[in-house]
Parts: structure tokens; sequence; C-alpha cells
């Protein structure tokens, strides 16, 4: 049953990470925010893409989003490091 739960929240975090990389490559396509999986993907993704608005950018790229990846895959390390030793798997 814990390995079950470790797996869905696995999955949960690798979801996440795939939106956010979709939402990035998005602003690559004019109007592609407005569009049904557009709108879906910003309302997803931008609530934790804000809490790193504050890095600014670098000739005119943003690297919030890269920064916003790394503390994901941070937190879902770190997590499943605390997870584990708790339950002993």
């Amino acid at each position: 049953m814990i390995s079950l739960i470790f797996t869905v929240l696995n999955w949960g975090f690798e979801l996440y990470t795939f939106a956010i990389i979709i939402y990035v490559l998005l602003s690559w396509f004019p109007g592609a925010y407005g569009t049904a999986f557009g709108r879906f993907l910003t309302r997803i993704c931008e609530p934790y893409l804000r809490l790193f608005d504050f890095i600014p950018p670098i000739f005119g790229l943003s690297f919030a989003p890269v920064v916003a990846l790394i503390v994901l895959g941070l937190v879902q390390y770190g997590l499943f490091g605390v997870l584990s030793t708790l339950t002993g798997l």
C-alpha cells in the first residue's frame, strides 16, 4: 500500500514537471495561451511559477521556470527521502 502511495506521488510530481515544461514551450507559439489547453496549463502552473518571479531575466530570458523545476525536483527528492526513512522502504 505504501509503495502505491509513493508511486502515485511520484507520478504527480512527474506530471507537474511535464506540465511546467509544456507551459514554458507554449511561449514560443503566438496565441497558445489563449487556447483551452493553454488556459488549463496557466491555471495549474502560474501559481507555482509566480513564486519565482523575483528572479530577474538575463539577456531577456527568464530563468525562473528553470529554478522552479530544480526546486520541484529537490522537494520531490527530499520528500521521498523522508518518507522512505519513516516507512523503512
